[in-house]
């Protein structure tokens, strides 16, 4: 309870809320930032007066200490004059209670907060659990339970204990970086360095140099000698992403190191040893590129020893829920004041409805906006810029569609001849007996 003046502290002591619950006094901003890193507080009570040195700045820095605490604000009730308070009540707050304290109704207060708590803990915690119960989602920091993360971590595993090269397939945005940093992290180079070079973003006319580095003066502009990417590897992995946009001139320079496992500087004459692990990782079809002639093919076989692919979101079922709750928590811890705490039941929905064309990336990015403009406790389809799913409709048998396409029928034919059964009989070419029974039989009134 971080109550700076004390006295409402003092007046629970020995209460109905003292005794179920046990409160701990934080007498300044400071004492709760370290009781918060001591203690997991399930709830917890803030006490706001107009002149009691506690206002929204000073206390919202501790809302990133305890994502997972529900605060109470005990609020003097002049204090609730101004709209600004009362929407940082609302933006930061589980509930308020205003003084004088009522002990018996802060403890109900108190014990729902707790429960909420705990319920939330337990559900956020889930994902963690999955991997954990899976083993190697747990170890590589890939999170995921379904089938398809399955089978592709315990392939993971057989990779990392090889020192061949890997080649690493799947669209874009599925974390192909991610799998390389962790067969690097649980690899025999471990203690050496991960060396990372994005094909794609280094220019033409500078990636010589960026991947065999130069020495001084070796061409206008170079003031020093510069140790290339490759050279930066020694000891550990090499990492080429988007291999597939290296220019054809550098894939046989490539070729050659990886050959020779030896490499010039740009401007020397003199060969360095190298000794790393390569991988590549590419979104692009490489054998289809090699037979279109974008990508040689003594390098794809270089570089095609050990394959992994990366699942797609849209493969991988409900991993994609327990994908959202860790971007959520992430993405609450470093915006602690954002009002969403969950997701609404129409937001999960629409999250296992969503294509994902941009995978997981994706998935970061519509989770950060939602946290960050969400006005709710719970998240929306809205929020997430996704399509709400329709509710399913009620499953119809060829009787039921029969019948209902009977019923409108007999009905319109009845409005159109002024509900005479004998005109109505003629035009639809049944007998009177027949049109009689069909209109009991679908409860159809004469004077419809």
């Amino acid at each position: 309870m971080l109550d700076i003046g004390g006295e409402v502290f003092a007046t629970l002591r020995g209460s109905r809320a003292d005794e179920r619950l046990l409160l701990r006094h934080a007498r300044s901003v400071e004492e709760a930032r370290r009781a918060l890193r001591r203690a997991d507080a399930l709830a917890a009570l803030a006490v706001f007066r107009p002149t009691g040195g506690l206002g929204p700045a000073e206390f919202e820095p501790l809302l990133s200490l305890s994502q997972d605490t529900e605060w109470i604000a005990l609020v003097d009730p002049v204090a609730l004059a101004s709209r600004d308070f009362r929407a940082f009540l609302l933006r930061a707050f589980h509930d308020y209670h205003t003084l004088p304290v009522d002990a018996e109704r802060l403890a109900v207060i108190l014990g729902h907060a707790r429960g909420l708590a705990s319920l939330r803990r337990s559900v956020m915690a889930q994902p963690d659990d999955l991997g954990r119960e899976a083993g190697e989602e747990a170890a590589f920091g890939i999170c995921g339970s379904s089938p398809a993360m399955r089978a592709f971590t315990q392939r993971l595993r057989k990779v990392i204990d090889s020192d061949a090269p890997v080649l690493i397939g799947g669209q874009t945005g599925t974390g192909k970086e991610l799998v390389a940093h962790a067969i690097h992290r649980h690899s025999r180079r471990a203690a050496g360095p991960i060396s990372v070079v994005n094909c794609g973003a280094i220019p033409a006319t500078l990636i010589q140099s960026e991947l065999f580095g130069h020495e001084k003066s070796a061409f206008t502009g170079a003031t020093q000698r510069k140790i290339g990417r490759i050279e930066a590897a020694n000891g550990g992995v090499l990492f080429l992403d988007e291999i597939g946009d290296l220019p054809l001139d550098m894939q046989a320079s490539l070729l050659r190191v990886l050959q020779e496992r030896t490499i010039s500087r740009v401007g020397s004459t003199q060969t360095l040893p190298v000794d790393f692990r390569v991988i590549a990782a590419t979104h692009v079809d490489l054998a289809q590129a090699v037979r279109l002639g974008t990508f040689r093919e003594d390098l794809f076989f270089r570089l095609n020893v050990l394959q992994l692919t990366v699942p797609a979101l849209r493969d991988r079922g409900d991993d994609v829920l327990a994908l959202a709750d860790r971007f959520l928590r992430r993405a609450l811890a470093q915006n602690p004041g954002s009002r969403p705490r969950g997701f609404s039941a129409r937001a999960i929905d629409a999250l296992r409805a969503h294509d994902w064309p941009g995978n997981v990336r994706e998935l970061i990015n519509r989770v950060q906006g939602a946290v960050v403009m969400g006005e709710n406790r719970l998240i929306s389809p809205e929020d997430l810029g996704l399509a709400a799913v329709a509710p399913p409709r009620e499953s119809l048998t060829l009787d039921d569609a029969r019948a209902s396409f009977e019923r409108n029928l007999l009905a319109s034919s009845l409005r159109a001849n002024g509900n005479k059964v004998s005109q109505t009989a003629r035009q639809l070419g049944v007998s009177r007996v027949t049109l009689y029974r069909l209109i009991n039989k679908l409860n159809i009134p004469l004077d419809h």
